[in-house]
């Protein structure tokens, strides 16, 4: 999905449980305006890492 459609489906609260989390961990880390902006590309390798390890803690947790 590009940018734009996924931030689009991102508004319109239309994601996948696993994209919906993406988006709520780079909002609690501060990440989400930078995100809807500028994409998922203008995050870091270590900001990317944290969310990833995040949703990882997160998904196990609920299993």
């Amino acid at each position: 999905m590009n940018k734009d459609k996924e931030i689009e489906a991102y508004r319109k609260h239309e994601l996948s449980p696993k994209e919906q989390l993406k988006y709520e961990i780079a909002g609690e880390l501060g990440l989400l305006d930078r995100v809807l902006q500028d994409g998922w590309k203008s995050l870091s390798a270590k900001e990317t890492g944290r969310i990833g390890g995040l949703m990882t803690r997160r998904s196990s947790r609920n299993q």
